[in-house]
């Protein structure tokens, strides 16, 4: 969820109250004793839930220590969370991006390292795929079990209005920028684009600037060297990104539409945009917003190859996946322990491929064929099976400080209110990882 995200559609507004009402439980839960009591799961609010809850409810069955499910509706994740995780009524368990999203959170001493739980089940570890597994470890130690499903973001098309207009996916840059004169024509929005929540608008960043430069660019900067941002492979990304903008590919009201309330998803779904950079949720939000579109005209490919750029056509972006993260004070580290033991099952992998996620098990393979979508999630798995280099979303690889920075950047150099070394040094300017 999207992220972002971050990221995912957003559950009904209501859900803040009764987070509110649920919240005040938090910290370790009630029944003190050994055998009894609750702890509580805080998860991202949208269309994965149904998921989650599914797995509360079967540990529960057997559980004398019961788990409680909370959600925080998309938009108002991070900030609820940072608002909570270090008060009492911070959930025992949580949901996260891994890499710097919980950075802070160890430094503060406020996670627990789940090394001693992996000791106890080497599953923990070794059900996952290495290279997203280590997206939780911090300075050698594990804060993180993955527990929904890996995340590239892809180019997602509405495949009626394409063929209305006569075009087909684009393969490269230029395939692109002609799709976009070709939609305009037919008075669609080429692009539509989430832009009032921001964090869609980066994915547009990542991925140029991934097909210009290679993930080494990003990787400098990462690394502290802030003179990556300022360099000619830097600049070109923001000139092709500005070439796309001032074509016209995203109209003139991006910024009062958002994906978090079911917006930018909608456009692509009632044929009013020919396409959508998204993460691979993009499919189960279909789903379950729009299931007649997702099962016949939902379109999606790979992000368009620029001719002399650095970056392998097989890159990819996203996030790796989504992890459950434990609060060192819970009072229920063993009952937890068990709790996240499902994150592996076939029940759990099963369920996940049943709304278009694609888990990150050992185990996975065997279910392809029972998915949602299964030629779907076998080219989600052979794209990130394949994928030479896999970069973590920019807002979840730096500590959530930058976060805000960054979307505001974005969204700025969208608007035109920031020329390319006003991006660079907003850039320049962001907290160390």
């Amino acid at each position: 969820m999207k992220k972002r995200a971050w990221h995912l559609r957003a559950v009904a507004g209501g859900a803040t109250l009764v987070l509110g009402l649920s919240l005040a439980a938090c910290g370790g839960g009630s029944g003190g004793g050994s055998g009894s009591g609750s702890f509580h799961v805080l998860v991202y609010g949208d269309a994965t839930n149904k998921v989650e809850k599914q797995i509360v409810d079967t540990f529960n069955k057997t559980s004398k220590v019961k788990a409680v499910l909370d959600t925080i509706p998309g938009a108002d994740y991070q900030q609820k969370l940072q608002t909570v995780i270090n008060t009492k009524q911070a959930p025992d368990v949580f949901f996260n991006w891994g890499g710097g999203s919980i950075q802070p959170f160890v430094k503060a001493g406020l996670l627990m390292p789940l090394d001693s739980l992996i000791a106890k089940d080497p599953a923990l570890k070794s059900a996952f795929l290495p290279s997203v597994f280590n997206t939780a470890v911090v300075d050698g130690k594990s804060y993180g079990v993955p527990m929904r499903g890996t995340q590239p973001v892809l180019l997602f098309s509405n495949k009626k209005v394409l063929a209305q207009a006569g075009v087909a996916e684009p393969k490269t840059w230029d395939d692109l920028l002609a799709a976009v004169s070709a939609l305009k024509a037919k008075n669609k929005t080429p692009i539509a684009l989430g832009g009032g929540d921001q964090w869609p608008t980066l994915m547009w960043f990542e991925y140029v600037y991934d097909r210009v430069a290679g993930p080494g660019l990003f990787e400098k900067a990462m690394s502290g060297d802030k003179s990556a941002w300022a360099s000619d492979d830097s600049k070109k990304a923001l000139s092709m990104l500005k070439q796309l903008i001032d074509a016209g590919a995203f109209g003139g009201t991006f910024d009062s539409v958002k994906f978090t309330d079911g917006g930018s998803p909608a456009l692509l779904a009632a044929g009013k945009a020919g396409f959508e950079l998204m993460g691979s949720w993009e499919y189960s939000t279909q789903q379950d917003a729009s299931p007649d579109f997702a099962a016949k005209d939902l379109g999606y490919g790979s992000f368009p190859t620029i001719d002399g750029g650095k970056g392998d056509p097989a890159d990819i972006v996203g996030n790796t996946n989504n992890f459950y993260s434990v609060l060192k004070k819970t009072k229920y580290p063993d009952a937890i322990a068990q709790f996240l033991k499902l994150q592996y099952s076939d029940e759990f992998v099963k369920a996940q491929l049943a709304i278009g996620n694609l888990p990150t098990t050992t185990n996975t393979v065997k279910f392809l064929g029972s998915a949602a979508n299964p030629a779907y999630s076998q080219y989600q798995f052979d794209l990130v099976k394949q994928a030479p280099s896999f970069q973590l979303s920019w807002d979840q690889a730096y500590p959530p400080a930058a976060m805000t920075p960054i979307h505001q950047a974005v969204q700025e150099f969208f608007d035109g209110k920031l020329d390319a070394d006003g991006f660079i040094k907003a850039m320049q300017s962001l907290p160390s990882a």
